[in-house]
């Protein structure tokens, strides 16, 4: 579909029906370069496990269901949710139970590239005696899925399953996408006016208090809705980007990927009288990296979760390249990486011709800058490994969602 370039951006509710990672198979797809997301989730999967070995085993004839939080529609949260059921099945067994049957949910915004998801889905192979057999049987199968799969579009800052039914809730690289630009970054009366940016980094101390106050009020919907849905003796596990620095406006590897070289194409556009500056300044990325401290304090204040864990982990590079030698490859791989996951919002903001010219603009930078990317681009990461908590402040959370 075509976009003709109207100011999405400033319509919130716009932004929620069509944020999403780019959909298909092509080049510039997210399916095709989420190289890097799938490498630092294989390096965290001991962090995945410890938390799984957290949940309370359910009785083998209730189904056990997975949710994977922010899904795109690549292949890696298909091998997550695999990790998840087998490591489960696993538990189940070596504590002398057959396997229950299992269900996963995979949910993100409305705008999301299901089809392309579904499509990737295995063929189901079940584990116990109805037309299955043993999960050995299941886990030497070519292709196989062990799990009952669907699809669940909204946005997960709030409800999305029923009370009590949801026994371990997944969500990596997802929490760091806002639920909206925060008003007073838009508003040209407003001291958090972030005029002549497109993005936090760089930014002053006001703007970065918008973004963080906007972070901190959806993770605590986040929260406060999970709290409801899972069940008691449950787990999450959750991963965002973050950052290592107590200043908000340095944002880290988001603020190389998102400034900068991204930065500079905007800019060049407004030079060569392409777009308009006020066009410009009315497009910002919605993403915040939290320090430690920024996602404690809403679960803390929160009260229905105990940290189990909670970290930064070095990710490394969102570039995955064959021959780090070469700078077109290198620039290509920035270019493609930077619009796999907002080049749906830059199309929708200045129509597709002109996001081919930014985007352009970007792989030209980044390949003149490619050894520099190389050797600072780097994700950190939060890590939040929670356990639900029945206590007397978790219901009284409940009853104020």
């Amino acid at each position: 579909m075509s976009h003709k370039g109207e100011d999405v951006m400033v319509s919130n509710m716009k932004l929620e029906k069509m944020l999403c990672m780019k959909g298909g198979k092509d080049q510039t797809s997210y399916a095709n370069n989420s190289q890097a997301q799938a490498q630092h989730a294989k390096s965290m999967l001991h962090l995945l496990r410890e938390a799984l070995d957290r949940v309370q085993l359910g009785p083998p004839s209730t189904p056990f269901v997975v949710v994977d939080l922010g899904c795109s529609c690549g292949s890696n949260t298909i091998y997550i949710v695999d990790v998840m059921v087998n490591h489960m099945a696993k538990r189940y067994e070596a504590s002398g139970y057959e396997p229950p049957e299992f269900s996963a949910f995979f949910s993100d915004l409305p705008s999301n590239d299901f089809n392309t998801l579904f499509q990737l889905l295995p063929n189901y192979y079940p584990y116990d005696g109805v037309g299955g057999g043993s999960m050995e049987e299941c886990l030497a199968a070519d292709k196989h899925r062990s799990y009952f799969a669907a699809g669940v579009p909204g946005s997960f800052y709030r409800r999305l399953f029923p009370a009590r039914s949801i026994d371990v809730f997944h969500s990596a690289f997802s929490l760091h996408w806002l639920s909206q630009i925060p008003e007073s970054i838009l508003d040209k009366r407003s001291k958090a006016y972030n005029k002549g940016r497109i993005f936090i980094h760089g930014s002053n101390e006001m703007i970065a208090n918008a973004y963080k106050k906007q972070f901190q009020t959806d993770l605590a919907g986040f929260l406060r809705a999970r709290a409801v849905e899972m069940k008691k003796g449950g787990s999450m596990f959750l991963v965002c980007l973050g950052r290592t620095s107590m200043d908000p406006t340095d944002q880290g590897g988001a603020g190389l990927l998102f400034g900068t070289h991204f930065q500079d194409a905007w800019n060049e556009l407004v030079q060569e009288g392409l777009i308009t500056s006020e066009k410009r300044d009315s497009f910002n990325i919605p993403v915040y990296a939290p320090s430690l401290q920024d996602f404690r304090e809403v679960v803390e204040a929160n009260g229905s979760f105990a940290i189990n864990k909670l970290e930064v982990f070095r990710g490394g590079s969102p570039l995955v390249v064959s021959h780090p030698d070469d700078p077109t490859e290198v620039g290509q791989a920035f270019a493609n990486s930077c619009r796999s996951v907002c080049g749906v919002l830059v199309d929708a903001h200045i129509g597709d011709k002109l996001g081919d010219e930014l985007f352009l603009r970007v792989e030209n930078r980044a390949t003149n800058h490619a050894n520099e990317l190389l050797e600072q681009l780097q994700f950190f990461h939060i890590v939040a490994s929670l356990s639900f908590c029945s206590n007397q402040k978790s219901m009284t959370t409940l009853t104020n969602i």
